[in-house]
């Protein structure tokens, strides 16, 4: 099974999935790109903004992408 296979299963079950959810749950580092292979496969997926804090406690934003 290829990383966009398993991310795109992940979402149909899921909904979203955040960078931070895909490295640990998925083993995907480059979630962008396996959004874009699943975007070429004809999933509608949107990209959303989400707040985090990271490691040193600082306010931040990520990408959050959910499956329409």
């Amino acid at each position: 099974m290829t990383q966009t296979e398993r991310l795109i299963d992940y979402l149909k079950v899921n909904g979203s999935i955040d960078p931070i959810q895909a490295w640990e749950q998925l083993g995907i580092y480059r979630l962008g790109a396996r959004v874009f292979d699943a975007k070429k496969k004809g999933l509608n997926i949107i990209t959303e903004r989400k707040p985090v804090l990271n490691r040193f406690g600082e306010s931040c934003e990520v990408g959050l992408y959910r499956l329409v």
